[in-house]
């Protein structure tokens, strides 16, 4: 209360990120690490609106300055790596494992060649519908 009244901001709440690095192996930190990166247009270690309406715009995706206004404000605060990885570890939280989602590809994949034609997509749906 009292630092609310020091400087005249409203504080946000603060999400638990001290566990963030026990969350993933080295090898994924290492991955989103890069990603940080590529997202950090600026290099100032934050992502900031500009930082990820540039990353959008690079992809084909405009968004309006709401929509990225909204994606930002997810955050509680700026996003530096270690928040990052705390929202990356939140959207990924009960996502399935690597080794089950190429299952499931190998599944619609009936030949075996590493593509999925729509051939194949069609024929296995048909087949799941008729369950």
């Amino acid at each position: 209360m009292a630092s609310q009244a020091l400087n005249g901001k409203k504080k946000r709440a603060v999400r638990q990120n001290s566990n963030v690095f026990a969350i993933f192996d080295q090898k994924q930190i290492s991955e989103f690490k890069e990603a940080f990166g590529i997202f950090d247009h600026n290099s100032d270690n934050i992502i900031d609106r500009d930082d990820l309406r540039e990353m959008l715009s690079s992809l084909g995706q405009n968004m309006s300055d709401a929509y990225i206004d909204k994606m930002i404000n997810e955050a509680p605060g700026p996003i530096n790596f270690t928040m990052f990885l705390t929202l990356m570890g939140e959207h990924l939280s009960g996502t399935d494992s690597e080794s089950e989602i190429l299952a499931a590809f190998q599944a619609f994949d009936v030949d075996g060649n590493g593509v999925i034609r729509a051939d194949e997509l069609r024929d296995a749906l048909m087949q799941m519908g008729d369950r």
